[in-house]
């Protein structure tokens, strides 16, 4: 089988879309065949990747795990006189692991993208795929991403949709049908020309997403209105040949679930396309505790092919915006081009009205970037793939049985109360070793058992999100009941801190404007500017050029009273956020 990218790649992109969200460039198309060739791969990173940074990961990611010396620091500093055996953990663990002593997560006000690559690194989220811009998602990673299906799953079939799979090969001729979609995903495009050493008769297009073939299905299963809605889902990857990657944020190949839905009234499709949006929303809130901001893209931020195109998007820690997930009101673009109809009640013939939405392997790097520190990851309990980790601590041989035994009675309890537990009892790493290993990793809550506390029944208990003495409490009862009260309600404290967390610091980088050189000061800080908005797509396109910025959404929630255009002074009935993004 041979693989090539469609076309040559420009050298300076005009518009870079996002996952989900490919728009329209005018730009004319490349030929077809003649030009088919491999780029250079070396093309296809950005200038954060360089050859130092790649090695450097890399690097790292083969010793387990070199941790930064602040850590054994902060961490004896913090405990109590009369946990003095702890301490002296922490002293031996330096002495015995000099990786303890070597810094290796960049600070994140020092150099927030390097910082991001060493938490990926050292928290085991991620390698390198053997083949540029890809990328091996680690057990670990893949955890948070099982946690990200687990909740998607249960809220897409009680909102009627179906799981399914379509094939990943597309026939080139789909994706031409709709001529802004294949404007639209050209340059991006991963074809195959050879299978069984032959020449393909048609080349075929290595999923970028699935709109095509899905229409191509649903017109040969839709035929009457009884046999709408159509409401289906699937989990699945995509490739797309991107310029410039990112571990998680931009890869050449990604997971994603993207939902698909033929309906017989445009209201019905407007209607599935918001619920979908609300599905996202409180999935970000309530589960990833990001403080997304729903609203509608613009014209030339818009799916290609959609009519309309909803986001939510979210405030890393750089101030960049991710969009986190999107859903399309597809109209009946794609039904027309590929004639899927059906028989009214009146005995005429419709094209159907149909959405997509999608949210991919995108989010895990956006929980990274909302919530880390540096030390590491710092996961929301709902997501997190452990929750609770214990360690146990002995120094004395005769001490290691009763330790264990509690340390094992606790986990138990903890499980059978329906909590992720990881009890961590290898000989190979002392205490102090575990206590920052597993800080990197982001485990909300570290139970520490010792001799002393076997002998008054009862464990010291830590929280990720608060450092030092502040987060550990001391004396919690072994008593199955009151113990697992205590890890409930600090899990919910800490989900709930996170959130709020968040929010405090997006509403704090997110200033009001009345004015383009207002708009251009804002975003030369670093922070989101939020103006009215009534301007053309040419004088949106020139605030992207000269800002870095672009339109992230209209927010469903506007603000009331009368609107003057931040640009032309004319009236604008709403407001729009602007920001650089990822």
């Amino acid at each position: 089988m041979c693989v090539s990218t469609l076309g040559t790649f420009p050298l300076q992109k005009p518009h870079l879309p996002e996952e989900g969200s490919k728009t329209v460039t005018k730009q004319p198309l490349p030929e077809m065949v003649s030009s088919l060739r491999l780029p250079t791969l070396t093309s296809l990173f950005s200038p954060s990747f360089t050859r130092r940074t790649t090695v450097s990961l890399r690097r790292r990611l083969h010793i387990r795990p070199p941790l930064a010396a602040g850590f054994s620091v902060q961490s004896a500093a913090s405990s109590p006189p009369e946990t003095e055996d702890r301490v002296d953990h922490k002293k031996s663990s330096r002495a015995q692991d000099p990786a303890n002593t070597d810094r290796v997560i960049t600070p994140r006000s020092q150099d927030f993208n390097a910082w991001y690559l060493d938490v990926i690194a050292n928290a085991e989220l991620a390698d390198y795929g053997p083949v540029r811009g890809t990328m091996v998602i680690r057990p670990y990673g893949y955890a948070i991403w099982e946690a990200i299906q687990d909740y998607l799953n249960v809220k897409f079939k009680e909102t009627g949709h179906s799981n399914m799979y379509f094939p990943q090969f597309i026939p080139y001729s789909f994706i031409e049908k709709e001529a802004s979609h294949v404007e639209g995903f050209s340059p991006e495009l991963a074809l195959v020309t050879i299978g069984g050493g032959k020449e393909l008769e048609e080349k075929l297009v290595v999923r970028p997403t699935s709109e095509t073939i899905v229409n191509h299905m649903f017109t040969q299963w839709i035929h009457s209105y009884r046999d709408l809605p159509l409401m289906i889902n699937q989990w699945a990857n995509v490739t797309r040949w991107e310029m410039r990657t990112k571990p998680f944020v931009r890869t050449l190949e990604f997971l994603w679930q993207e939902g698909h839905t033929a309906h017989a009234t445009p209201e019905e499709a407007e209607k599935e396309a918001l619920q979908m949006m609300d599905v996202y929303t409180e999935f970000a809130y309530e589960q990833a505790a990001i403080p997304v901001i729903a609203g509608r893209k613009s014209k030339v931020e818009t799916f290609a092919g959609a009519d309309k195109t909803y986001t939510i998007e979210a405030m890393m820690g750089d101030r960049k915006a991710l969009q986190a997930g999107t859903s399309h009101n597809l109209g009946q673009n794609f039904s027309r081009a590929f004639g899927t109809q059906f028989t009214d009640e009146n005995g005429q013939r419709q094209h159907v009205w149909q959405t997509s939405w999608a949210i991919s392997t995108r989010f895990v790097g956006g929980i990274i970037m909302t919530h880390g520190d540096d030390s590491g990851l710092m996961l929301p309990p709902r997501i997190a793939p452990i929750q609770v980790v214990i360690v146990p601590i002995w120094k004395k041989a005769d001490e290691k049985t009763g330790v264990l035994n509690a340390a094992s009675s606790v986990a138990e309890i903890l499980k059978t109360a329906g909590l992720k537990v990881k009890l961590d009892d290898a000989d190979q790493r002392t205490p102090g070793w575990k206590f920052n290993f597993w800080e990197m990793k982001g485990v909300p809550l570290r139970i520490e058992i010792g001799p002393r506390d076997v002998s008054s029944g009862s464990v010291v208990i830590s929280r990720r999100d608060v450092p030092g003495k502040q987060g550990k409490v001391f004396g919690i009862s072994m008593e199955p009941s009151i113990l697992e009260a205590y890890v409930k309600d600090r899990l919910d404290e800490i989900q709930s801190s996170l959130l709020q967390r968040a929010i405090s610091f997006r509403d704090s980088n997110i200033v009001d404007v009345s004015s383009y050189e207002e708009l251009k000061e804002v975003i030369s800080l670093g922070k989101w500017a939020r103006g009215p908005w009534s301007a053309s797509d040419a004088d949106e396109l020139r605030v992207k050029e000269e800002t870095g910025a672009t339109i992230r959404c209209f927010p469903f929630e506007q603000p009331q009273g009368i609107k003057t255009c931040l640009m032309t002074g004319n009236y604008a009935k709403e407001v729009a956020i602007f920001a650089k993004s990822y």
